[in-house]
């Protein structure tokens, strides 16, 4: 009896949400907002998620000597989204829902490991990007370490620290992603399972439907799958893992009037790519 009761609940609380969504009375428009409950479920939702996945990140030894070089990379990647001390957030970032709100207390909010977290992997469904496909991740310590000292920053000490004070600044020298990249293709295989979550991260499945990747019904590109079983790359070139490892990294060396846009994809990713893309049969 218990057992049939269940049955019948969970039928009808099916039939209820496909109601709701059928009926298109969910308003998913920008200018309205979550209601409170909605907002502070799913903000609860995601602390805790982070708590977890953070736990047992330890912090580098020399981390609060990188404040300074991440006062430039959080100029640089982080203001648009989250402005800075006296500094508005770019029209994107206040246009956004929900909004990626100031920085300046992020501290007193979460932990270190949490911060780290969060700015390398991102979070889902808030615009709130994975850096760890983007910048190195002493580039992402960096930013930690400058976001642990804000609180503690006046206006004039965020300008003179980002440059933009018109005082001359000394750019950090920075490894670029791709030169970190090429480092870790030298001691690591290709990973499909990597290469699996690159191909997101680098937004091919904004033209491609790719299986195993989540991502809209588009018909911008051709769908991926049995790329493994095709005999040509782009009806031009053999398909070789060293071949689509070209393809992905700069697709006019292949073929000039191709739309397929560079998306400055290094060269590690791409071999990981290249790896998930000969696993789809």
């Amino acid at each position: 009896m218990a057992a049939a009761t269940l049955f019948v609940s969970a039928t009808l609380a099916t039939a209820a949400a496909a109601v709701f969504i059928w009926s298109g009375g969910y308003d998913v428009s920008s200018l309205s907002q979550h209601r409170q409950p909605v907002y502070s479920l799913l903000a609860e939702a995601m602390a805790w998620s982070v708590r977890v996945r953070a736990r047992t990140i330890e912090q580098p030894p020399d981390f609060a000597s990188r404040a300074e070089r991440g006062a430039i990379v959080y100029r640089d990647r982080c203001e648009q989204c989250h402005g800075g001390p006296a500094v508005a957030q770019g029209e994107i970032g206040r246009s956004m829902q929900p909004l990626p709100g100031p920085l300046v207390d992020a501290s007193a909010r979460w932990h270190v490991r949490e911060l780290y977290w969060i700015t390398r992997n991102g979070i889902k469904m808030s615009g709130m990007p994975a850096w760890a496909y983007r910048i190195p991740d002493d580039d992402i310590w960096a930013v930690v370490a400058f976001l642990d000292r804000m609180p503690l920053l006046l206006p004039s000490d965020y300008r003179r620290l980002t440059g933009a004070d018109g005082q001359p600044r000394a750019e950090p020298r920075t490894a670029s992603r791709a030169a970190e990249a090429s480092t870790a293709l030298a001691r690591a295989a290709p990973d499909p399972a990597r290469g699996r979550t690159a191909l997101h991260q680098f937004a091919c499945n904004a033209c491609h439907v790719i299986p195993g990747v989540t991502g809209s019904d588009v018909h911008v590109g051709p769908p991926l799958a049995g790329m493994a079983r095709r005999q040509l790359i782009a009806g031009a070139v053999p398909n070789t893992a060293d071949r689509m490892i070209q393809w992905i990294v700069d697709p006019q060396s292949i073929d000039p009037e191709t739309a397929m846009p560079p998306m400055e994809v290094p060269q590690s990713d791409a071999a990981d790519m290249a790896a998930y893309l000969a696993t789809l049969r």
